[in-house]
């Protein structure tokens, strides 16, 4: 019996193999079941847009369902401008208010930096937008653009203008009036990114650069802005593709209008399926929102060689 037992005891080699593999796979048993879950709440949507993209598909006229093949895409790019003014737009709109919040939440960012009294409540001043919702901070913009008790009227009663005038009715003032009431809560996003990253820089480094007889420019163009560059890669991406799919604020503050002059190519997207239940060309049109996004950060990122430099 004993040499029957010693024929069925495994090697000592493969019990110490099973048991060095099971710890190895315990961190993936236990974020299997968010991962399951996460792959079902993210994959299930995803794959129903790429299939509705290829089907006619519209509840209220269900008699012309079906297989479509690439018909929405090729009516998307060939017979449909309202498409091509609103990606248009779409691309203004992220360049302008990107670029602004950036250049703003850069300068904002050093400035809170330094040292001075009431720092802290500064700070939570500057900060605080980020965290008011984008339905909210529209709704507060739309007061403060109040023909009858908003701005415009202070400033007619101050001889700027005239009384009843409305920079969201008006075709030539409802952009810069859109922009600056987006930029309010969107320059603390990057003011909080990049003051993370600016407490990281070392001061012997500004030390020596003062030693060496640099200027405050040469410190802030050889110094900050290397350090900051992969925080300024991540925080622009992101605001990218934020800006690109905005909605909210946006239908909230002026409905697309005046005369579609602020509808972006998700706010038609949100049209075409809610208000003209047409889900199919609607997905279609979000599938080449897609592939767009996409294609762009690839690109940005290989162009910025995100995370490829030492600071």
């Amino acid at each position: 019996m004993a040499q029957a037992a010693a024929v069925a005891k495994p090697p000592a080699p493969a019990r110490r193999r099973r048991a060095s593999a099971t710890p190895r796979r315990l961190p993936y048993l236990l974020i299997a079941p968010a991962a399951l879950l996460m792959l079902g709440f993210i994959a299930y949507p995803v794959i129903s847009v790429f299939y509705y993209s290829l089907q006619n598909y519209n509840p209220t006229k269900p008699w012309r369902n079906g297989y479509a093949g690439f018909d929405n895409f090729v009516h998307a790019f060939t017979d449909d401008p309202q498409f091509w003014d609103t990606l248009t737009f779409s691309a203004k709109w992220v360049v302008v208010e990107v670029g602004l919040q950036l250049l703003f939440g850069l300068a904002l960012a050093l400035i809170v930096n330094q040292t001075f009294v009431g720092r802290a409540v500064g700070r939570a001043l500057v900060f605080s937008p980020w965290a008011v919702s984008g339905v909210l901070t529209s709704a507060i913009w739309v007061l403060l653009y109040n023909s009858q008790t908003g701005i415009t009227r202070y400033l007619a009663d101050a001889g700027i203008g005239q009384y009843g005038t409305s920079w969201l009715s008006d075709t030539s003032t409802v952009f810069p009036a859109a922009v600056v009431a987006d930029l309010w809560r969107g320059v603390p996003f990057f003011a909080i990114l990049i003051l993370a990253d600016l407490q990281s820089v070392s001061k012997d480094l500004y030390e020596a650069a003062e030693v060496d007889g640099a200027s405050r420019v040469r410190q802030f163009l050889h110094i900050t802005l290397p350090h900051l560059k992969d925080a300024i890669v991540l925080s622009t991406l992101l605001r990218v593709v934020w800006e690109f799919n905005n909605v909210d604020l946006l239908y909230t503050l002026t409905g697309g209008g005046p005369a579609g002059e602020t509808t972006t190519l998700p706010l038609y997207i949100a049209n075409t399926s809610v208000d003209a239940h047409n889900f199919g060309y609607a997905s279609a049109l979000t599938t080449v929102a897609f592939v767009i996004l996409l294609f762009c950060s690839i690109v940005y990122l290989r162009l910025s060689k995100f995370g490829g430099g030492d600071k």
